[in-house]
């Protein structure tokens, strides 16, 4: 089967949609598959292509001011030229799949919108209202759309009124279960991820000065980092608050299997992988109750806070310290690809029973 991915970014950039994009890309090759990505993040160095563990990468430059939305249109003539049997596109909160929606003609079309509702920044709040309408007849234009969550699913329903399958995403599990704890001085919690105001770093912070006996560790970069510092400070816990910046793949399980708890207290997320990593590191997790995150309060191991305030998480990470995890639901990448064939296949099956 030819098969040509869409995604407003595509690995060595890093993220939740890249992750996901590049893990079934790599494994559909390895059954057999010709897979291609379109991608619009070549930045200044313009066009090129190149091939990554089997998958051809073809990168388009973008306008994507603040690092988002990636305002693309020649996706929607690069995907008109292709001669694959399914198109699926990633990533309802950039522009590229809407460009995909233009150009598929009559192509089979999936849609894993990754959507999580809305933007903790104001401009690109006011994008995606403008977006909405076109963002709408994007999704509803597949012929099939796969949710990560079942939150996500039901935002979908609300939102577009299209029934979305829920395929979750993947994790290599084995990889975080046999991790070497990290050991350190004294112990810690951690929190990872891209470092912006939404994700919630800053309310882990001032929770700290009611945990004297941890250490924040904070792993990940972003454009909030000079404020979260500035924060630290003006707690005076600066000295219990380490940042690390980029954490290398090899190093990040770990440090997860080290802490006795994980942190995440994210606005906006439609899955919540590092929730996945930490469970299956077996470190329990305090988890805000918003957005798909919800969806892991019914999850052994996971304590959920309505509230960010201090008086909430404080109690929360003492809860979970006492929890044990439960792994049982997390599917690995492999069981993930099973289910994303079955959705190419079924559609493809379909358009073959149309046309007999």
């Amino acid at each position: 089967m030819k098969i040509l991915q869409v995604t407003p970014r595509y690995p060595p950039q890093s993220g939740g949609v890249e992750t996901h994009v590049r893990e079934i890309s790599e494994r559909l090759v390895e059954r057999g598959h010709d897979v291609t990505v379109l991608t619009a993040d070549a930045g200044d160095g313009g066009f090129r292509a190149e091939r990554r563990n089997g998958v051809h990468v073809r990168r388009f430059r973008s306008i994507a001011p603040g690092g988002a939305m990636h305002v693309c249109p020649q996706l929607a003539a690069a995907v008109r030229r292709t001669d694959a049997d399914v198109v699926h596109a990633h990533n309802y909160h950039s522009f590229p799949l809407f460009f995909a929606a233009l150009g598929i003609g009559d192509r089979r079309f999936v849609v894993t919108p990754h959507y999580h509702g809305g933007s903790a920044d104001s401009t690109r709040d006011k994008l995606l209202s403008a977006y909405r309408p076109v963002g709408r007849w994007a999704v509803r234009r597949a012929d099939a759309v796969v949710a990560v969550s079942k939150w996500e699913r039901k935002q979908l329903a609300t939102d577009f009124d299209v029934d979305a399958t829920v395929i979750p995403n993947g994790l290599d599990v084995d990889r975080f279960t046999s991790a070497d704890p990290v050991e350190r001085d004294r112990p810690y919690i951690l929190t990872v991820g891209r470092l912006e105001e939404y994700k919630g770093v800053q309310h882990a912070i001032r929770a700290l000065s009611e945990l004297p006996e941890y250490d924040l560790l904070v792993a990940g970069s972003g454009p909030y980092h000079d404020e979260l510092e500035r924060i630290a400070r003006q707690e005076d816990v600066e000295d219990r608050v380490e940042f690390l910046g980029y954490v290398d793949d090899e190093e990040l399980p770990g440090l997860y299997a080290g802490a006795d708890a994980y942190v995440t207290l994210s606005k906006f997320e439609a899955y919540g992988m590092t929730v996945a990593e930490a469970l299956a590191a077996g470190t329990p997790c305090v988890v805000r109750e918003a957005g798909a995150l919800v969806d892991w309060t019914s999850v052994g191991g996971c304590v959920g806070v309505e509230s960010v305030a201090s008086n909430a998480v404080v109690p929360a990470v003492a809860d979970a310290t006492d929890l044990d995890p439960n792994t049982s639901n997390l599917l690995g990448w492999d069981a993930v690809v099973d289910h994303v064939e079955e959705q190419y296949r079924g559609i493809m099956l379909s358009d073959e029973k149309r046309e007999a």
